[in-house]
């Protein structure tokens, strides 16, 4: 086999691999013999088929099946011999002339072919141990526990069927049709619905407009929906609701006590406190986790910039923009709604896919050193906190999916593994903690693109564009607005 050299620029290379026809016959010659003794030809004992009638029956077969191996083992062996890492897949190259195929299965020429691929640059880990980076601490209150424990208790709260107007606070059962100048729209329709009036779970107008109803009435509903709408079609539209009132009930006296956290399914309030505490807790350590990793990144940034892989660049931006016009697509808005243009969005989220690789290079080089790797029963681990944030009626096809694709296990791999590499790296950092206030660690970082990309196009606020996998389920388009808080489970 000769290899031959033939781009080396840059990142980029070239490769040329001529393989002999001698040797491609002795490899064909020896899977003839290997299968000598296997096969069953009618008039022949078994293994004393003559050669030249196997070749006949099995040459090109075979020799189609050398070129194969051919293809997968020089490819990894040519780059590992050179010392070098592909930072995707290799193009192979190798004739499309038919004639010239088939004298290279029949054994009767050389076969050549090249290869294409980027190298992933020598990355030289530098001394980390001098990054320093603010740990954001929310001490959560008693009060807010309370709060939230009541929102919950909420739901356990009994009505009871009454005559008369619906005030405030009472429960009302509704059928609704929603139209846009006179035509239902979709999502628009409900049936049977209940709604506390003054919850503000439906769009501002909805509720007050039932206030005064009895059991029985059909009202007339006319609302606006708001500008920054999640549907995009009918964001900032007028648009009129027939409302039928089936039913008006009374609240009963709201007990937070052991009995309501039985209703609830656990066995006491302190169990529900215990929950409602731990989640909240989650909710903010993952806030000032986010804002630490983002720390650590930007200063890892700082340090290492070199030339990334063309080719994982485009498949990074890729993802990105996928997401960005999907998210305005849903939104029903334009790059020009959002202040920018199209082609200025485009150049921006370049430069975070670069960045992303690049640091997406140099976690993995610190990783590997550190001798960081994620275990099957952690990959398991994930797999089923992936599925846990898809609807009840999707797990299990979003569970098999994975099950059934290892490239898309691999996929969850990736993170898993990022996400122990930076808890590596902060137990080497220096992280002071930093007491805050809840506004202070809501509030967004002057520019989030470093870690997240942006639903809005021109990223200079980031928020989250990547979190493709796991979205909780879409809202109803109509009446009901965009769920602000998720409750305690």
């Amino acid at each position: 086999m000769q290899v031959t050299e033939t781009l080396n620029s840059g990142l980029k290379r070239e490769i040329k691999v001529s393989v002999p026809a001698g040797d491609m016959e002795a490899r064909l010659e020896k899977r003839l013999s290997a299968a000598k003794d296997k096969v069953r030809i009618n008039g022949f004992r078994p293994g004393k088929v003559p050669m030249q009638h196997m070749r006949k029956m099995y040459g090109k077969s075979f020799m189609a099946e050398v070129v194969n191996e051919i293809l997968t083992d020089s490819t990894r062996t040519i780059i590992a011999e050179r010392g070098e890492k592909a930072a995707m897949q290799p193009d192979v190259v190798m004739t499309e002339d038919e004639k010239e195929a088939e004298k290279i299965l029949a054994g009767g020429a050389d076969f050549e072919f090249s290869l294409s691929y980027e190298v992933i640059p020598a990355i030289e880990i530098k001394d980390f141990t001098d990054i320093k980076v603010l740990r954001p601490v929310y001490d959560v209150p008693e009060s807010e526990i309370d709060e939230q424990v009541n929102r919950v208790a909420e739901s356990a709260r009994t009505y009871e069927p009454k005559t008369g107007k619906a005030a405030e606070g009472d429960r009302v059962t509704i059928d609704y049709v929603g139209k846009i100048d006179g035509v239902a729209f979709d999502g628009g329709t409900g049936g049977d619905q209940p709604l506390v009036l003054g919850s503000k779970e439906f769009i501002p107008g909805f509720e007050d407009q039932l206030i005064g109803a009895k059991a029985g009435d059909e009202k007339l509903v006319t609302v606006t929906f708001p500008e920054n709408y999640q549907a995009g079609h009918l964001a900032g539209k007028e648009a009129t609701f027939d409302v039928t009132v089936k039913e008006v009930a009374a609240p009963g006296k709201l007990e937070v006590n052991d009995e309501t956290a039985k209703n609830l399914g656990l066995e006491s309030l302190e169990k529900l406190r215990d929950i409602v505490r731990g989640q909240i807790e989650n909710q903010f350590g993952a806030m000032t986790r986010q804002k630490v990793k983002r720390q650590l990144l930007d200063q890892l940034d700082g340090s290492y910039q070199f030339e990334a892989p063309s080719k994982l660049v485009e498949a990074e931006f890729g993802n990105i923009w996928s997401q960005v016009t999907r998210d305005l697509e849903i939104a029903g808005r334009t790059f020009a709604d959002e202040e920018t243009t199209e082609e200025e969005a485009r150049a921006e989220y370049q430069r975070l896919a670069e960045r992303r690789v690049r640091l997406g290079l140099v976690l993995a080089e610190i990783g590997e050193k550190a001798g960081v790797t994620v275990s099957d029963e952690e990959l398991q681990r994930g797999l089923f906190d992936t599925v846990r944030r898809y609807p009840g009626n999707q797990q299990q096809e979003v569970f098999d999916f994975y099950r059934n694709n290892p490239s898309a296990l691999v996929n969850l791999r990736a993170p898993l593994f990022e996400e122990k590499v930076v808890d590596h790296l902060l137990s080497q950092i220096t992280v002071t903690d930093k007491k805050v206030t809840k506004e202070e660690l809501l509030a967004d970082d002057e520019d989030e693109a470093s870690e997240k990309p942006a639903k809005k196009a021109s990223a200079k606020k980031a928020d989250k564009a990547d979190k493709a996998e796991g979205e909780e389920p879409k809202k109803k388009a109509a009446p009901k607005k965009k769920a602000k808080e998720a409750d305690a489970e």
